[in-house]
Formats: structure tokens, sequence, C-alpha cells
């Protein structure tokens, strides 16, 4: 019987040790490969409206959450939180173990549209206090109100198409610097938001919705972070970002209505960058 040289064992055993780490990365670093069972769970729920569902399709939330590194025990920030359609996966995702804070308008804002917004969006919370029963609202008005979460006590902040309104009233440098803020050393920064052709002139789509990925990542190195990762994971090239109302042309806005809708919703919702940064 061949007897093996000691040497010779533990080479063989290094190889075998590197190439299942390299596979264990490999699984890691693809949205697809360990997907959160709670998370799907929560995304595939009954509590959220059929209406949002429709959009799983253009948002992927499970992949886009799962590349940005979200675990159940984080204390998450989600910037502008609109109507909700993140707080549908995130607050229930979050509620045992983690804290949700949703950043959003002021209730007492002298803006018509900001104060209606917050009202709508409490008395969402309210409705369904099953889920929402431990959400945390904080005021995010940049470059006034940006206590977003008490400094440094964050593991991810994350903002879903709205760079281009803070870069329109030019608090944009604010918003940034508010995130860097709120986030624990080593947290994450996720960000969505609708992509401009990178040749694109600043000035000629500055009020299309569309930004350029470079001026996103400028904006955040000049916060502090560090771009970890991009992701084509919402990407969508059939958007030609030439709309007559820009992004709004699209899904879900419709800002044409009824013109050339056919056309528009065979589009879907827009190309979008998605970008981690970690503080």
């Amino acid at each position: 019987m061949l007897r093996r040289s000691p040497l010779l064992a533990v080479l063989a055993l290094t190889v075998a040790c590197a190439g299942n780490a390299q596979n264990r990365k490999d699984t890691a670093s693809s949205p697809a490969g360990e997907t959160d069972r709670r998370l799907e769970q929560v995304v595939g729920s009954t509590h959220r409206s059929a209406e949002n569902k429709a959009r799983d399709k253009y948002r992927h939330p499970v992949e886009t959450l799962t590349f940005f590194g979200i675990e159940p025990d984080m204390t998450v920030v989600e910037i502008s939180p609109g109507a909700g359609w993140y707080t549908e996966i995130l607050a229930p995702y979050l509620k045992a173990n983690g804290t949700y804070y949703a950043a959003g308008f002021d209730p007492a804002s002298k803006v018509d549209y900001y104060r209606k917004s917050a009202a709508k969006f409490q008395q969402k919370l309210a409705q369904d206090p099953v889920n929402y029963e431990r959400v945390k609202t904080t005021i995010f008005a940049p470059p006034a109100q940006t206590d977003i979460a008490p400094e440094g006590s964050a593991d991810m902040v994350l903002t879903f198409r709205n760079v281009h309104n803070w870069l329109s009233a030019g608090s944009a440098d604010a918003a940034f610097a508010a995130f860097h803020r709120a986030l624990k050393p080593g947290g994450v920064l996720g960000v969505v938001e609708h992509r401009a052709e990178a040749e694109a002139d600043p000035e000629a789509i500055a009020k299309s919705g569309y930004v350029r990925e470079a001026d996103v990542i400028a904006l955040a190195e000049k916060a502090g972070f560090e771009l970890v990762e991009s992701s084509e994971i919402n990407a969508n090239p059939r958007d030609t970002k030439d709309h007559p109302k820009g992004v709004w042309t699209l899904p879900p806005t419709l800002r044409l209505g009824d013109e050339d809708r056919e056309k528009y919703e065979a589009i879907g919702e827009s190309d979008r960058m998605t970008l981690k940064f970690r503080k």
C-alpha cells in the first residue's frame, strides 16, 4: 500500500480548502446564491399590496437587498420612503431582531404635498400594527432636517430613486453627509437611482430624473464613502432615456396618460444603477 507524503497531504488539504473558500466567495457574491429565505417570505407575503407586488419584476427587491448585504438583526434607515413600497418589505423583515427607521417628510412642513404624504404614510403604518408597530419615523428634509437616526447607530442606509430630487434642490451634499453621520464605521450605503448615459450633459438632463452614475459616486466619495461594488440587477436596456416627460414618462407614473401607453409599458421602469458604498 502506498503511503502519502506528509508534505503532499498538507498541499492537498491546502488546495481543497482554497477551492472551498473560493466557492463560498463566489456564492456569497451572487445575489442568486445564498438568498435570505426570510426575505423571500416577506416579499411574497399577503400583507403587500397587489399594486406594489406588480413592481417586483422591475425593482427586484430580494436581489437588491441581498446585494446590499442586509441581515435581519441590522439597524436600517430608509430615506424618503414615499408611499412605503420598500417599507412593506423592510419593516416586517427587521421587526423581530433589527430596527427600521423611515426617514421621511416633515408632517409639519409648509409644503402641502409633504404634509399630505407624511400623513398618508403614518396612516399606512397605523392600519397594520402587526407589521409596522416597531417602525421608527424620523424627518429628512435636507439641508435643515437631517437627523435620520442617532449618530453612528445604523448598519445600513438605503435610498431608492431619490438622488435626482436632492440634486435639483441643491441639497445632495447635505443628504450624503447625513447618511455618513448616521452610519457606524464600516456601515453600508445602498443607492438605487435612475441612470443617465455616461456622456450625458448634466444641465440637459437636470429635469429628466436621470443622473449620471459618475456623479452619484462623486457625491458619495465627497461625503467620505468608498464604492464597494456596483450591480446591474436593476438595469433596463430597453430604456432609451429620451422621453418627453423624462423618467416620469415610464411606469409607474406614465405622465402622458394614454398617449403611447403601450409603448412605455413595454419599456417598463427606468434603467437604474445599483451602488454599494461603505463608510
